[in-house]
């Protein structure tokens, strides 16, 4: 089955870990406390990948840590100063999730992955079948997805800073009960390293970039 093919650019740009601010109480988010699990794990409704978590080791690296993550569910990964080179990444990030593709390739060392593009803002329907589509089929084979965002203070996954957020994030896991998506996150902003997003946010987060999947 092919996955049709695009090309999209983008900036990474990250800052540092900020702690939350006490403020009044809240009902608990039920994505925010589902469990996450250690390692790979399968079940009716979900799957996710065991993969080698590490941080962005700069704050414009996180596109050679995501694609690390990535690439640590099928091989023993290069590091990030490697992949920075390879990809290639300056002090503005990496550009072009056509470059994050490139380098999967050439590392699992096959075809599968494709450049997909998401220029629309909300997202298309057509769009969000076919993300969903290759996260299920991605994840299936054991092939995360690298997904390029654009977070803004409205739209943030849990832990980030009050300002927009161009950044390169690894998806590792899905859940079809409720329509989560599991995130390896490298730059350090959430308590913890992975988490659970539902679908429509990520879908939300990453016109008008794309993902590697």
């Amino acid at each position: 089955m092919r996955k049709a093919k695009a090309v999209l650019s983008g900036l990474v740009l990250t800052g540092a870990l900020l702690m939350p601010t006490a403020g009044p109480a809240v009902a608990a988010d039920p994505v925010a406390t589902k469990a996450v699990p250690s390692g790979a794990s399968k079940t009716l409704t979900a799957k996710t990948l065991q993969v080698d978590f590490q941080y962005q080791e700069t704050g414009y690296w996180c596109g050679p840590a995501a694609t690390r993550i990535a690439l640590s569910a099928r091989v023993s990964p290069p590091s990030q100063q490697q992949l920075a080179n390879e990809l290639p990444t300056t002090t503005n990030g990496t550009d072009w999730i056509g470059q994050v593709t490139r380098v999967l390739n050439n590392h699992v060392g096959t075809g599968w992955y494709e450049t997909k593009e998401m220029p629309n803002d909300p997202p298309t329907q057509a769009q969000r079948d076919l993300l969903w589509r290759d996260i299920v089929l991605d994840i299936d084979n054991n092939y995360p997805i690298v997904a390029n965002i654009v977070a803004p203070a409205s739209n943030h996954p849990p832990g980030y800073p009050n300002y927009t957020i161009y950044h390169y994030f690894t998806v590792i896991g899905y859940d079809t009960a409720d329509m989560t998506v599991l995130i390896a996150d490298p730059a350090g902003f959430a308590p913890t390293a992975t988490y659970w997003l539902t679908f429509n946010q990520l879908a939300t987060l990453i016109p008008p970039k794309g993902y590697a999947a």
